[in-house]
C-alpha cells in the first residue's frame, strides 16, 4: 500500500540536521523505528519481481491468476488484521513491544516464504509478513512522533515515509541483483528478514515511548528518556507539557469511548469529514496505484517485453519516481494546498491511464501473426488449439496466448520480433528451444513497437500520482476531523484504505483476463474521473486552517469549488492568527 508523508517546513530539516550533530541519540531512535517503514515498502515492491520467477517454479501459479493474486493480496489481508491488533497492542503493551512483535512476525514470514515448497506454504508466509507489515506501518510513525522533539517532529516522522518509498526502490534493486542467482525469488523474499532482524536488535537496545510510559504511570522512566532527547533548558517544560497533554488525551479518550457509530454519522461535521476522508482513501486505491506497485513487471511484460530482467529494470524506474514524488509532495503541499495538488494529480493520472489503455489496445489488436512455416519447425511442440484450427491464417500472437488446452506461448521471429512467429506449447523445454533459435519467448504479452509507450505511461502515472493522491489523503485525514473523533475516524479511514487495497490487488489479474489489459486501465481511468469530481465537490481545502475553522467549514458546507482562487480575507486572517 502507498504510505502517507507528513508535510514539513524546510527549516525543520535544517533543525533536524543541526540536532543530529548535537544529539545523534534522537536520530538513532527515529531511524531504528523507521526501519518498519522500510519493511512496509520492501514487501510492496519485492513481490512484484518475485512473482515472475514464482510462476516459473510453480506451474499451478503460472496457470491460475487467482493463485497469483492470492500470493500478492494475502499480505494485505494480514496487514488489515495486523493493523487492528496493533492498535490494541500499542495501548496495552507499548510501542516498543509492538515493533518487536512485528519484526518477529516479519522474520518468520520471510523464512517461511524463502523455504516454501508449494504455493500454499508461500501464502502462509505472506500472511505472517502481512501481520508484521500491518503492525509496523502504524506503530513506527507513532513511536517516532512520540520520541521526537516537537520542533523537528514533522521532519523525523517524514523519514518513515521516505523509508517506505525507499524500501520499494531497494526491493527492485534486490530483485535485479538476484535474477541470475540460483533460487531467485527465494533470495528476493528471504532477504526481507535481514532488516527485520536488524530492527529487532536495535529496538531491544532502545527505550519505550515516553508518552506511553507517562500514560502507564511510569513517570520516572519517561523523564529519564526525555532528558536524553531534549536539551537541559527545555526538559522541564516538555515534561510539564507532556503531562498535561496525556491527561487531556485520557480525558478525551474517556469521552470518545462513549461514541456510538450511529451518533458519529449523525454529527454533521464528522459525517462530512468522513465522506471526504474515507472517500479519498478508497479512491487512492481504486485509481489503481497498487496494481502498478504490486504488478509493474507483469504490466511491462503485458506490453511486450519478454525478459524478466528487462521488466524488472524498467519497473525500477517507477519505484525511483515514486520515491522522488514523495519529496516533491513535501515541497509543494503547503505552497499549492491539498485540494489543488489532488486535482492536478488526478488530471495527470487520467491522462496517463488513457495513454496506457490506448497502448495496450494497440499491442493486443496489432500483434504479430502466427506463421505456419515457423511453427512447423517445432512440429512436436505445436499448440494443439492452433493445429486443430480450421482458419489458422487468422491466428496472431494474442490468439495464441489465449489458447488454454494446454497453455501456449509465442516464439518470435529471430530476424525481427514484429514478424510472424511460432505458436507452441508453453513449457520450459519449448522455452529453451526458442531461446536456442536466438528468439524471444512470450507468454504474458506480445511483441509490439509501442511497448516503450507503456513504460512512459507507467512513469507518467507515478509522476502525477505520488505527490498528490499518494500523500494528500493521509494528510487530509490527519486534519479534517474534530480532535475528539480523530482517532476513531482516522481508524475508519485507514481500514477503508487497506480493504480497498485488498480488493484491487485480488482482482487486477482476473480483470485483465476477463476484459483485457486495455479495458482494465480504462476502468481505472473512469474511476479517476469520478474521483476528480469527488475531490472538487466534497474535499475542503484544509491548508493552514486551525481545527475550529475546518469544523466551521464542514458545518456550513462552505466548500471551495473554485479551488484555484485565493481564500477570502477572513480566512487568511484566521490562518495568520
Amino acid at each position: 500500500m502507498e504510505g502517507g508523508i507528513h508535510p514539513v517546513e524546510t527549516s525543520a530539516f535544517r533543525d533536524c540536521f543541526s540536532l543530529a550533530w548535537k544529539n545523534p541519540y534522537v536520530l538513532r531512535l527515529a531511524f531504528s523505528a523507521g526501519i518498519g517503514g522500510l519493511l512496509f515498502g520492501y514487501d510492496t515492491g519485492v513481490i512484484s519481481g518475485a512473482l515472475l520467477y514464482i510462476k516459473e517454479d510453480f506451474d499451478s501459479v503460472d496457470k491460475q491468476t487467482v493463485l497469483q493474486e492470492s500470493i500478492v493480496s494475502m499480505a494485505v489481508a494480514g496487514a488489515i488484521i495486523g493493523a487492528a491488533i496493533g492498535g490494541w497492542m500499542n495501548d496495552r503493551y507499548g510501542r516498543k513491544t509492538a515493533i518487536l512483535i512485528a519484526d518477529f512476525l516479519f522474520f518468520i514470514g520471510a523464512v517461511i516464504m524463502a523455504s516454501a515448497q508449494n504455493p500454499a506454504t508461500l501464502i502462509v508466509g505472506r500472511v505472517f509478513v502481512g501481520l508484521g507489515v500491518g503492525m509496523a506501518s502504524m506503530t513506527s510513525p507513532l513511536y517516532i512522533s512520540e520520541a521526537s522533539p516537537a520542533k523537528i517532529r514533522g521532519a523525523l516522522v517524514s523519514t518513515n515515509g521516505f523509508l517506505i518509498t525507499g524500501g520499494q526502490f531497494l526491493a527492485y534493486l534486490i530483485n535485479l541483483a538476484f535474477t541470475k542467482a540460483p533460487g531467485t525469488w527465494r533470495w528476493m523474499l528471504g532477504v526481507a528478514g535481514v532488516p527485520a532482524l536488524v530492527q529487532f536488535i536495535l529496538m531491544i537496545l532502545l527505550p519505550e515511548s515516553p508518552r506511553w510510559l507517562f500514560r502507564k504511570g511510569r513517570e520516572e522512566e519517561a523523564k529519564a528518556i526525555l532528558r536524553k532527547i531534549y536539551p537541559a533548558h527545555e526538559v522541564e517544560t516538555e515534561i510539564q507539557d507532556l503531562k498535561e497533554s496525556v491527561e487531556k488525551e485520557i480525558e478525551e479518550e474517556g469521552s470518545s469511548e462513549k461514541i456510538n457509530f450511529i451518533k458519529l454519522w449523525r454529527t454533521k461535521t464528522v459525517r462530512r469529514g468522513l465522506i471526504a476522508g474515507v472517500g479519498l482513501q478508497v479512491f487512492q486505491q481504486f485509481v489503481g496505484i497498487n496494481t502498478v506497485m504490486y504488478y509493474s513487471p507483469t504490466i511491462v511484460q503485458f506490453a511486450g517485453f519478454a525478459s524478466n530482467r528487462t521488466a524488472l529494470l524498467l519497473s525500477l524506474v517507477t519505484a525511483g519516481l515514486n520515491a522522488l514524488g514523495s519529496i516533491v509532495s513535501i515541497y509543494f503541499i503547503d505552497r499549492t494546498g491539498r485540494k489543488k495538488l489532488l486535482v492536478i494529480s488526478l488530471i495527470g493520472v487520467i491522462i496517463s491511464l488513457g495513454l496506457l489503455s490506448a497502448v495496450f489496445h494497440e499491442t493486443t489488436s496489432h500483434s504479430p501473426d502466427v506463421s505456419p512455416l515457423a511453427t512447423s519447425r517445432f512440429a512436436n511442440y505445436t499448440c494443439p488449439d492452433y493445429s486443430s484450427a480450421k482458419e489458422d491464417a487468422t491466428w496472431d500472437c494474442m490468439k495464441c496466448l489465449k489458447a488454454s488446452s494446454p497453455d501456449c506461448g509465442f516464439c518470435a521471429s529471430a530476424i525481427n520480433k514484429l514478424l510472424p512467429g511460432a505458436c507452441l506449447i508453453s513449457n520450459d523445454t519449448v522455452k529453451d528451444l526458442c531461446h536456442k533459435e536466438d528468439s524471444l519467448w512470450y507468454t504474458s504479452g506480445c511483441p509490439s513497437k509501442y511497448g516503450w509507450l507503456a513504460v512512459v505511461g507507467l512513469a507518467l502515472y507515478i509522476i502525477f500520482f505520488s505527490p498528490g493522491m499518494g500523500t494528500v489523503p493521509w494528510i487530509v485525514n490527519s486534519e479534517i476531523y474534530p480532535l475528539r473523533f480523530r482517532g476513531v475516524c482516522g481508524g475508519i479511514a485507514a481500514t477503508a484504505n487497506w480493504v480497498s487495497n485488498l480488493i484491487v490487488a485480488q482482482s487486477f489479474l482476473s480483470l485483465t483476463q476477463a476484459i483485457g489489459t486495455s479495458w482494465t486501465f480504462l476502468l481505472f481511468g473512469v474511476i479517476s474521473v469520478v474521483a476528480l469530481f469527488f475531490v472538487i465537490i466534497y474535499v475542503p481545502e484544509t491548508k493552514g486552517l486551525p481545527i475550529e475553522e475546518v469544523e466551521k467549514m464542514l458545518e456550513m458546507r462552505t466548500l471551495q469549488l473554485r479551488f484555484w482562487e485565493k481564500r477570502p480575507d477572513s480566512l487568511q486572517k484566521n490562518q495568520a492568527v
